[in-house]
């Protein structure tokens, strides 16, 4: 019966063979420099792309992607290929969100407490749609416009249901590699998922009545996992 360690080599070979990325990875462990880079151009815009959505910043973003690639390259010499490459990168960048969202929450909560009134006036993403309804009459809206939409809805989602669904959607992730990112379990990333449908179509719904946006695009399901 093979021993754990015998496991761990053999899952190492498999994705090696199967993965250039980790092969890849497997030169920036050699201190290959030109193969860091190229993980760099691959996936760097990418990863901004993630976190925009995660933090609402571009320039933070950036930032954040930044302290990606740092941590990638100071474990590098303890990197063994468990899983995709893909997998293994974006479990740092959740990391790493989590960590700064944290640190913003708490900042935000030391400002309510010390505001005259404890709480931000937040306007009603119905009467926003009703403003851009009548800016645009008898037309919807063109590709950009909607895509800022869908990026203001996703962004009202909560921050694990957020990381989900981008995994999903924009990196076209498994159940089972989300749930290795996130760790959590299959079902937990489902429900994850589920549940951040039924709010973006809620989200969506004053977009829909005013004819700004499809219907299908707010009711618009994942496809089921193969």
């Amino acid at each position: 019966m093979p021993t754990d360690e015998e496991k761990k080599e053999r899952l190492a070979k498999k994705y090696e063979l199967l993965d250039p990325d980790v092969r890849l990875m497997l030169r920036v462990r050699d201190d290959d420099a030109a193969a860091f880079e190229e993980l760099v151009q691959k996936y760097q815009s990418r990863l901004v792309g993630i976190l925009r959505h995660l933090v609402s910043n571009k320039d933070q973003a950036e930032d954040l992607a930044q302290e990606v690639f740092l941590r990638v390259y100071r474990a590098r010499k303890r990197y063994v290929p468990m899983a995709k490459f893909s997998t293994w990168l974006f479990t740092i960048t959740h990391n790493v969100a989590s960590t700064a969202l944290s640190k913003r929450a708490r900042r935000k909560e030391v400002n309510l407490t010390n505001s005259p009134s404890g709480t931000m006036p937040v306007r009603p993403l119905d009467t926003m749609a009703k403003e851009k309804s009548a800016l645009m009459p008898a037309r919807q809206v063109a590709r950009d416009e909607m895509a800022e939409m869908m990026r203001s809805a996703i962004e009202q989602l909560g921050d694990r249901q957020r990381m989900a669904m981008l995994l999903s959607k924009f990196e076209g992730m498994s159940y089972q590699e989300i749930a290795d990112t996130m760790e959590l379990s299959t079902q937990a990333v489902k429900s994850l998922l589920s549940r951040a449908r039924v709010r973006l179509k809620t989200i969506l719904e004053p977009y829909v009545e005013n004819g700004i946006i499809p219907g299908v695009i707010a009711t618009a399901e994942d496809d089921e996992d193969t």
